[in-house]
């Protein structure tokens, strides 16, 4: 049965944020998610962890100017000490927090700039970020997204993510791998999973078309659940999607796994 993270960036957004973790456990969910700890203080995120008995199972590097459009740094050239800089402040919030690992997000590709450049940008810098929070005792993951919802990312499908990784060669860097955007890029969901399971450290999901919960789209949730506990997944699985509603009626679906 899949350890589920209520992601609080998308789920119980009728509450204020810093109400959102007691309604995470209200719901039984044991962890939570979310894109970025940065605009709070990271005591007060603590204690909301503790208050609530929840993990701390994920967040991402700082990403640039996300109310802009941004989506990411990391294979940008000509913002190389940014993103180290942040790397250091993703380590002071995830050592505060007790979390275990921080998602990067690579970036809308800037325009004029070869692709050989991007590429060796993002390489340098998850080498550069694998080996500081690897000293920190944190993991770190990249992601694939679709690019219909975010034209021109960088990082578009799970082969260009493991060829990547293999590129940087660190033993800290594992993939993320969200079922949604997948399914958007590239489907064959349960085969890619199992063959890719050794690098696989986080899962999130969404159903298709329109990133809401499991039961909503085309996607068969009870049947690929079954499949990735049956692979001996171990990781969490972020609830990564928009509630058609609220969050408190589209979690029928979940009832099976929040007990």
């Amino acid at each position: 049965m899949p350890r589920l993270a209520a992601n609080l960036s998308m789920m119980f957004n009728e509450v204020d944020f810093m109400d959102r973790f007691s309604a995470a456990a209200e719901a039984r969910f044991k962890g939570v998610e979310y894109l970025f700890p940065y605009d709070y203080d990271k005591d007060d995120l603590k204690s909301a962890l503790e208050k609530n008995g929840l993990v701390q199972v994920l967040h991402n590097l700082p990403a640039g100017d996300w109310d802009a459009g941004e989506r990411g740094i990391a294979c940008h050239p000509d913002r190389v000490d940014e993103f180290q800089e942040g790397v250091g402040r993703a380590i002071e919030y995830a050592t505060a927090l007790g979390c275990g690992q921080v998602n990067c997000l690579a970036g809308v590709v800037p325009s004029d700039v070869p692709g050989a450049t991007l590429r060796e940008t993002f390489v340098s810098n998850l080498a550069f970020a694998a080996g500081e929070l690897e000293r920190a005792g944190v993991a770190l993951l990249i992601e694939a997204i679709n690019t219909r919802d975010i034209p021109g990312f960088f990082l578009q499908n799970t082969s260009q993510a493991l060829g990547i990784i293999e590129d940087v060669g660190s033993r800290n860097l594992k993939l993320q791998y969200d079922i949604y955007h997948m399914q958007i890029m590239e489907g064959d969901l349960t085969p890619t999973i199992e063959a890719n399971l050794p690098m696989i450290r986080h899962m999130q999901f969404a159903d298709n078309p329109g990133r809401n919960e499991p039961g909503t789209g085309e996607i068969n949730y009870p049947f690929l659940f079954e499949a990735i506990d049956k692979m001996g997944y171990e990781g969490w699985i972020g609830c990564e999607y928009k509630p058609r509603t609220t969050t408190a009626e589209g979690l029928q679906w979940a009832a099976p796994h929040l007990r």
